[in-house]
């Protein structure tokens, strides 16, 4: 029997983490025509939650490669572009007519342009900020938010305007320049870990009381974080601005032979 080289499943591990988030985003979709929104939202969790341990398994064990990086976007699309306007088109924007399936495909090509964009600059981007919305707290707003009405309504396709409007805000953050935190700077092998640990803890704990709710408030504290910051250093650095405003200068008269007064402006 052939032995498999450890260097070989090391490098296979992340694939399979990414297959497995490629499986979810399919699934979604298949329940969401089914008119399972509730599983299909939830697949879209499951698909991020992969997302996220794929990521982080390639950085620890340093197997990073083009070809990894290229296969997590390209599932990333469907994941958590195709799969959540699906999700929203079929549970409440096919009742608005032409307008809904616009808003989804702008969701989908909104997600693909943060894709390609995040992909051009992944060696100068900044690790400790995202430019733009990432794409997977993006789709988990919009599954929680399927969740939110189900556990208010039940597993049933509904007319709202405020889901509809949730749709085009995301999309525009996705490729705006608004930043958000990474969370990239905890590191589990530091002396905080117990802190990580304790807080991870405390997390499942309030997700497992109302999961529905406690999620859907987690994502949009997440996606209002990121206008709210940008506010907040604008009103910090506009004082600074108005410090170093240069002063006019204002010509009040003539003394004598090329002589003139002059006035600072207040």
């Amino acid at each position: 029997m052939k032995k498999i080289r450890l260097s070989h499943g090391i490098h296979l591990l992340p694939s399979l983490f990414t297959t497995a988030n490629m499986f979810c985003s399919f699934f979604s979709i298949v329940r969401s025509i089914n008119g399972d929104y509730y599983v299909a939202s939830a697949a879209i969790l499951f698909a991020s939650l992969f997302d996220m341990v794929d990521g982080r398994l390639a950085r620890m064990t340093k197997t990073q490669s083009d070809f990894g990086r290229e296969y997590d976007s390209l599932v990333d699309l469907a994941s958590f572009g195709l799969a959540p306007a699906i999700l929203m088109y079929t549970w409440t924007l096919h009742q608005f007519k032409p307008v809904g399936w616009f808003l989804a495909f702008i969701f989908f090509t909104c997600a693909a342009l943060r894709l390609a964009r995040f992909n051009v600059r992944v060696d100068v981007v900044e690790k400790k900020r995202f430019q733009g919305l990432p794409t997977p707290p993006a789709a988990c707003m919009l599954a929680t938010l399927v969740l939110f009405y189900h556990s208010l309504y039940g597993d049933v396709p509904i007319q709202s305007h405020l889901a509809a409007a949730f749709v085009p805000v995301l999309a525009l953050l996705m490729v705006s320049k608004v930043r958000y935190r990474s969370f990239k700077e905890f590191d589990v092998k530091r002396g905080n870990s117990f802190y990580i640990l304790l807080g991870v803890s405390l997390t499942i704990g309030l997700i497992a009381i109302k999961p529905e709710i406690v999620l859907f408030l987690a994502f949009l504290i997440y996606v209002l974080s990121g206008p709210v910051m940008e506010v907040i250093l604008f009103k910090r650095s506009r004082p600074l601005k108005m410090r170093y405003r240069p002063r006019k200068l204002s010509v009040i008269g003539l003394k004598g032979e090329g002589e003139t007064i002059v006035k600072k402006a207040e």
